[in-house]
């Protein structure tokens, strides 16, 4: 049985807000993983393959529904859900096998509530595209969608130059910290995470619908407070960190 359009959005506007509930949490409760990890939160599982974990099933749940939509009448939705996949394949193949981080682990429950989020996420997005719209062809030169795509892989761009840049700081097998230096982290703290908020803001703005703006909406209230943490943690480190780095926005915050 079909979720109705409005028992639908009802559904999104509850998940918002659980999401600005999150914020707030995290904005006082660190998340414990990567330079943040704490084995005070229980079981710990490696980093590489809990990275996988976390972000594999959003992959497959859309890519299931990639195949289904494969069968539209345009070829519209093909593309906003290949979008998406896009995204997920290099943080579930590519992302985490790059890192070096060996030896380093991530809680099991940041792992769990990943997989929750990123499922619950992919699937709301998934049965959208799938049962409670349709696009056009015509869609694809709206100046939503220009402007959207735009900035969707510009964010992208931002994001893996970004994640190569902070990779790259260690050697195989090292696992200390420096300060990243140069392009956007002269301005920044975290210019990856900038650049995936500009990535899925762009993909609310070309998919045009409130399911993508939820995710938006998760995506910042994650970000956000990681990248004030981040900016905690680096002038905690390093008494010869640049004071006049922002967290995330560069001259503003």
């Amino acid at each position: 049985m079909l979720i109705s359009y409005s028992a639908f959005n009802l559904i999104i506007y509850v998940w918002i807000a659980v999401a600005i509930f999150v914020f707030f949490l995290l904005m006082h409760i660190t998340a414990p993983y990567g330079r943040h990890t704490s084995g005070k939160w229980g079981p710990m599982v490696d980093n590489h393959f809990g990275w996988l974990f976390m972000e594999l099933p959003a992959l497959l749940v859309m890519g299931y529904f990639f195949i289904i939509n494969l069968n539209a009448h345009s070829f519209t939705k093909p593309i906003m859900i290949g979008l998406f996949c896009l995204h997920y394949f290099n943080r579930s193949f590519i992302f985490p096998f790059r890192l070096h981080t060996k030896g380093k682990k991530m809680p099991l429950l940041i792992l769990s509530s990943g997989i929750f989020f990123n499922l619950v996420n992919t699937f709301i997005l998934g049965y959208y595209f799938t049962y409670l719209i349709q696009f056009e062809n015509s869609w694809l030169l709206d100046p939503r969608f220009i402007a959207g795509i735009i900035l969707f892989f510009s964010g992208l761009l931002i994001n893996w130059k970004a994640d190569d840049i902070l990779i790259h700081l260690r050697k195989p097998n090292e696992t200390h910290y420096s300060i990243p230096r140069g392009w956007l982290f002269e301005y920044i703290s975290c210019p990856n995470m900038l650049g995936e908020l500009i990535e899925w803001g762009g993909f609310a703005l070309l998919c045009w619908s409130l399911p993508a703006f939820a995710f938006f909406i998760w995506t910042a209230a994650n970000l956000l407070p990681r990248a004030f943490a981040h900016q905690r943690w680096y002038k905690n480190k390093f008494t010869d960190y640049p004071a006049n780095r922002k967290a995330i926005i560069p001259y503003v915050v």
